[in-house]
């Protein structure tokens, strides 16, 4: 078998580095979602901006909130973040540094840099969270507190030390919602309960149907019965779909 050339060992080469380039811009664009959850989860006055290091001069592949900077996709890395990128690369455990910092407007921003790495173990990007300090207080809480209109849609989330108390705080929860709601009528309101409770998905947890028929002071094949009637119900549409 002839030997490979060298023009040919170089297009293997080649094609091997851009696959593996590819392979990190799919991971990079993975965080894309990320970028916009962090946004959303901090504020409008958190700019997020998501880097690639392919190319130091049209690095910014995502940013949400950018107009607090003018930073805008295809922007270059920036200064600090090429001066933090060579202690970036040198850590091993650490991804990143979060450091008190100004714009370059002059205002005090609150950021955090971190070293995104593909499976080799390469920086292949960065994570910029900038809060801007400078924002007047009351407009940096509000995104952090319910609008007025939602405040009665707001949905507390349960942090349980056992399983009886998450199925005693939902149920007492779900209970209060329901008798509240002036359109339930009160013969009808413990199969709402039940139903609700089984939207939720409370029944999948071991001895719930117990507790519910004990706090509802019916019996478990009452709440059998409604789980039943549920079921059917979910089940009734797709029937239809099947026999039109």
């Amino acid at each position: 078998m002839p030997a490979e050339s060298g023009t040919a060992r170089s297009l293997t080469k080649s094609a091997a580095k851009s696959t593996l380039c590819q392979q990190d811009r799919q991971l990079l664009d993975l965080y894309g979602g990320l970028v916009e959850g962090l946004a959303e989860m901090f504020g409008k006055h958190c700019e997020v901006v998501l880097h690639s290091l392919a190319d130091p001069d049209s690095s910014v592949l995502k940013v949400v909130n950018g107009g607090h900077s003018g930073c805008q996709v295809g922007a270059p890395l920036t200064e600090q973040a090429l001066r933090l990128l060579p202690e970036l690369e040198r850590q091993e455990e650490a991804q990143g540094q979060t450091r008190f910092t100004q714009s370059r407007l002059g205002t005090p921003m609150k950021s955090s840099t971190q070293a995104l790495r593909n499976l080799r173990g390469d920086v292949i990007g960065l994570l910029c969270i900038n809060l801007h300090l400078g924002a007047p207080f009351h407009e940096l809480m509000a995104d952090f507190l319910p609008r007025v209109a939602e405040r009665a849609e707001v949905s507390p989330e349960n942090f349980n030390n056992n399983v009886e108390e998450l199925v005693t705080l939902t149920v007492e929860r779900t209970i209060d919602a329901i008798n509240a709601d002036p359109d339930v009528a009160n013969n009808a309101k413990n199969k709402q309960i039940v139903t609700t409770l089984y939207e939720k998905g409370i029944f999948d947890i071991k001895d719930a149907i117990a507790m519910v028929s004990n706090k509802l002071n019916i019996s478990k094949h009452t709440v059998y019965l409604y789980i039943r009637q549920k079921k059917r119900e979910d089940e009734e549409p797709s029937h239809h779909q099947e026999n039109p």
